[in-house]
């Protein structure tokens, strides 16, 4: 399954000069939502995903994703592997498992992404849901950004990775676009102006 031409096909991988929500510039942006917005995608992607989990052979109770990216994808992940879903969202700056949701002791909950970069978002929910009690054995993402080593990926982790080492990190594919400081940005530069086509307020 080649994931980049996917993304391409579904003009989610734009080409430009963007600001991520980590504060850098990127001449690259990844909008899954363009790639999720048909269901039949939505599903090839998250069965595929889920045929890399099993064949791992990782226990899994309950999927869990960070609002609002990783909603769809992880729905989409919890139906292929046939388990629960539920998810954490911010309130007041803070994640937060709400909504009538509640974890057990011990519960083994796979935290699910559209996209992981450095994996901020993804370890916020993992917090949350080790808070109150459950476990986290894993994390996953259609799409890796390059900062994180995923199973079955040559690439290594960054120094500014997120995710713990001891945890397994499942993505279809690496995007491993280069990213600068805005002072750092040749865009910039050169004059260009980035704009915000993101979440978070982005």
């Amino acid at each position: 399954m080649d994931i980049k031409q996917i993304y391409m096909d579904a003009e989610a991988l734009l080409h430009g000069h963007f600001k991520l929500s980590s504060g850098n510039h990127s001449e690259y942006y990844l909008q899954s939502a363009k790639v999720l917005e048909d269901p039949k995608t939505a599903k090839l992607l998250a069965e595929s995903l889920a045929e890399q989990i099993k064949e791992y052979g990782l226990e899994i109770d309950t999927i869990c994703s960070p609002a609002i990216g990783g909603l769809i994808a992880g729905f989409a992940l919890a139906t292929a592997l046939d388990c629960r879903y539920i998810f954490t969202e911010r309130v007041n700056g803070t994640m937060t498992l709400r909504r009538g949701f509640k974890v057990k002791k011990g519960e083994k909950i796979l935290i699910c992404e559209d996209i992981i970069t450095t994996g901020g978002s993804a370890m916020e929910a993992a917090a949350e849901i080790e808070r109150l009690g459950a476990d986290i054995v894993g994390f996953a993402a259609l799409a890796n950004r390059g900062f994180c080593k995923r199973v079955g990926s040559d690439l290594a982790d960054k120094p500014n990775c997120k995710l713990p080492k001891d945890k397994p990190f499942f993505a279809l594919a690496d995007f491993d676009f280069p990213m600068y400081a805005p002072e750092e940005c040749p865009m910039c530069k050169e004059g260009s102006e980035a704009i915000k086509p993101g979440s978070r307020g982005n």
